[in-house]
């Protein structure tokens, strides 16, 4: 339930009459009580019904709102707290907000490098403590896409202070293309995840401009003292990368307008779940079938998001995408029409194919 700011400054001053039991509190003191707040906080001046005052007392005594208030009427008239040590304050967060915060959390967790997150929920465990809300644990409702045995997952809490306080890193670093590891002198900037892996984003002392970083390839990272860090200056990354399918662009990069026809058989998945947030529908042809145009840097990664369509894409433009993805294509298909000389097994069924694959 929403609470709005007058009823949680309602709720409040009940809350604080009905705590000093000095005085003997009636329904009509309360209402004095309430609209005095409501004038000095918020300068309303027309008062408060006794409806209101009794609707509220009502909601505060019911679990609605997590609060439970053990409010009493002693001789038909005066309104007190049973327990004496009783306030709504006590009760920091409600039963509702208490489950909402935990799936936010469950949520949050499947990125398993923050530690920040472990710590929420310790703070969570002792909220329930708190309100007295625990319950037995219950299967997970919410399956996010996960890796946990993917390669540097331990660096993201290391690399999210390092971003924060603005520390530069030592970092042993080899990329698939290098023979040996090169130690990099490195400002870290941003933490940038594709498809379930995770990149650092920053500059590297003897480079121009900005340095990408798979952190599955990371080997070990050292800080070191602030006066090596060189900050950033550059656009926001929320504009660098706005034209950008993955991670892999430069600073001299650009948009380019990709035009590509999709199936019918495709179209309604492409529709609904854009290739890229500029997705442009040119043309719907009468057979179901669509013309696209997105606006994106021509990287590996838009590459390889136009072969996972395989036979339901066509790229129309530009020509030297056009060429590349053809190229790729024909490298592709020659793995099944050109026989291996060490391919000396014979072809496994459909059932033993399929075995295979859980082996």
């Amino acid at each position: 339930m929403a609470l709005n700011k007058l009823a949680l400054i309602r709720y409040k001053t009940i809350d604080n009459c009905l705590r000093l039991r000095h005085r003997k509190w009636t329904l009509e003191d309360l209402m004095e009580k309430v609209s005095d707040a409501l004038y000095e906080f918020e300068g309303i001046k027309n008062g408060i019904s006794k409806r209101t005052i009794q609707g509220d007392i009502q909601l505060m005594r019911s679990n609605k709102l997590g609060y439970n208030a053990p409010i009493i009427v002693t001789h038909r008239k005066f309104y007190t707290y049973q327990d004496p040590d009783y306030s709504i304050s006590n009760s920091p967060i409600s039963v509702g907000d208490m489950q909402k915060m935990k799936e936010a959390v469950e949520v949050l967790k499947h990125v398993t490098g923050f530690s920040s997150f472990d710590e929420m929920s310790d703070i969570i465990a002792r909220l329930e403590d708190s309100i007295h809300a625990k319950k037995d644990n219950q299967p997970s409702i919410i399956q996010m896409e996960s890796n946990i045995r993917l390669k540097g997952l331990s660096f993201i809490g290391l690399l999210h202070q390092a971003i924060r306080k603005k520390t530069p890193l030592l970092i042993s670093y080899q990329s698939f293309r290098a023979i040996q590891k090169q130690d990099l002198v490195f400002s870290p900037y941003l933490l940038k995840e594709y498809r379930n892996r995770w990149f650092l984003i920053g500059h590297h002392k003897k480079s121009e401009g900005l340095m990408t970083l798979a952190l599955d390839r990371i080997d070990t990272i050292e800080e070191m003292g602030k006066n090596s860090y060189k900050e950033y200056t550059g656009i926001d990354f929320e504009r660098y990368f706005s034209d950008t399918i993955g991670v892999t662009k430069s600073q001299k990069d650009r948009g380019q307008r990709v035009i590509l026809a999709i199936n019918a058989k495709n179209a309604p998945y492409v529709e609904t779940k854009p290739i890229h947030s500029s997705q442009q529908i040119l043309d719907k042809k009468e057979d179901g079938s669509i013309l696209i145009r997105i606006d994106v840097v021509l990287n590996f990664e838009l590459e390889r998001e136009i072969l996972g369509f395989g036979e339901s894409i066509k790229v129309l433009s530009p020509r030297n995408l056009q060429s590349r993805i053809k190229q790729r294509l024909v490298a592709a298909s020659q793995l099944y029409t050109e026989k291996s000389q060490d391919e000396t097994a014979a072809p496994l069924n459909g059932t033993e194919a399929l075995s295979s694959l859980h082996q």
